[in-house]
């Protein structure tokens, strides 16, 4: 009689099998993880976070006065007679400090103020815009690991069936049907799967390795989901266009290139300083304090201001003219990759509703001919062949289509973050 223990083996093994299962659906990899993980360890956003809050920090000084001079000096010191060289013995010698302080022209300081602001926002635009890069190369990186996962199970189904189609030769060469060398031919199509299974490997390892970059060791894990699906509308990706974040880095930059015409024009404008020297002299003598006030002469703005300003002004132009150029590049791309979307979603489609099933159609009718001694081994193998070549182009298109998307959607529509 088994014991207990012996008959609870099964329903301990089935937990085991179970509570495995669990704890690697636990650490599978899903795309929105993917994501968030790479936006928590991408060096680029922190980069990119450091140079936004280097942006802000500049804002406060844009607009304050320069730093205060320190003066300190003698005047009217002898190099001659008995008292030469003595700064106490002379009358008309004195020890001198004081303040000096420039200030320019308050058009020149709200200028550097705005150029300043400009700058905060372009540093906010940029973050944005990395964010969205590395999104969507992480994306792009899980989507490609995903499709050499979905043929490595793939081809675990085609060694199943290969093992089936060496069973089906062996019984008909048990029934004196067929020829010997018809044998080996379920042996060469397992070792061709074979060949093409260690390719997949090394794609694989490649594959990991890409997405090792955006999630670190978490790259290991298998991946869990299916092909992303994003908005496919062709409307919503040409209104998304205005708002890419590549064309509104643009708008701080040409403000940015404004204030700084602003600030060349103020040029011509004169800056001024003030300054207070207290003036100490021999015992017998009284001190004295200096009081003036300087300005700048802006005479030779032909030479000086004039070119400064027409320097600035042909930036600015630069800049608005880079930004024309930008946005009809981002137009062909987007009318571009909408145009391969639509052929891959039809390809997809065709392959689906018409090719995969003859694929699988001409297997049955040529196996079936095959059985009944009217269509030879070789068609079966063909046929069999181009099966697994229609299986692994499904997966293709559909890895395609997913990474067309993914730049269609993170490029002109998910432009905000």
């Amino acid at each position: 009689m088994k014991s207990p223990l012996y008959r609870a083996r099964p329903l301990l093994a089935a937990l085991a099998v179970g509570a495995l299962a669990f704890a690697g659906s636990a650490h599978a990899l899903t795309l929105e993880q993917t994501l968030g993980i790479a936006e928590q360890q991408a060096p680029s956003l922190q980069a990119q976070a450091a140079n936004a809050q280097a942006a802000r920090s500049t804002l406060t000084p844009a607009g304050e006065l320069p730093d205060p001079k320190l003066k300190l000096g003698i005047q009217s010191l002898p190099i001659e007679g008995d008292n030469r060289w003595q700064v106490d013995q002379d009358g008309m010698t004195m020890q001198m400090i004081g303040l000096m302080q420039e200030v320019p022209n308050r058009a020149k300081r709200q200028a550097r103020v705005e150029a300043a602001q400009a700058g905060v926002a372009l540093a906010d635009v940029q973050h944005s815009l990395a964010r969205l890069q590395v999104r969507q190369r992480a994306a792009e990186a899980w989507i490609t690991a995903f499709a050499v996962q979905r043929k490595l199970k793939l081809f675990a189904q085609l060694y199943d069936e290969n093992r089936l189609f060496a069973r089906a030769i062996a019984a008909r060469l048990a029934g004196g049907r067929g020829q010997m060398a018809e044998g080996v031919l379920a042996r060469q199509e397992e070792a061709l799967l074979a060949e093409q299974e260690d390719a997949l490997r090394r794609d694989q390892r490649i594959a990991r390795a890409a997405l090792a970059r955006w999630v670190g060791s978490a790259a290991d894990d298998p991946l869990e989901g299916d092909w992303p699906q994003w908005s496919a509308a062709p409307e919503h990706y040409r209104h998304g266009l205005a708002q890419h974040p590549a064309l509104l880095a643009y708008e701080p930059l040409s403000r940015q290139a404004e204030a700084r015409v602003r600030e060349a024009v103020a040029e011509k404008t004169p800056d001024w300083s003030w300054g207070v020297d207290y003036l100490r002299r021999g015992r017998e003598y009284g001190d004295m304090v200096n009081l003036t006030l300087s300005f700048d002469l802006p005479l030779f703005v032909g030479s000086r201001q004039g070119p400064k300003i027409a320097a600035e002004r042909a930036r600015l132009v630069a800049v608005e003219a880079e930004r024309e150029a930008l946005e009809r590049e981002h137009r062909q791309e987007l009318a571009a990759d909408l145009a391969e979307y639509e052929r891959l979603d039809r390809a997809l489609a065709r392959l689906d509703d018409t090719l995969l099933p003859l694929a699988e159609e001409k297997v049955a009718l040529a196996m079936a001919d095959y059985r009944a001694g009217r269509g030879e081994l070789m068609a079966v193998v063909e046929a069999r062949r181009q099966r697994v070549e229609t299986r692994l182009r499904r997966i293709d298109l559909a890895r395609d289509r997913a990474l067309n998307n993914a730049r269609l959607h993170f490029a002109f529509g998910e432009t905000r973050p």
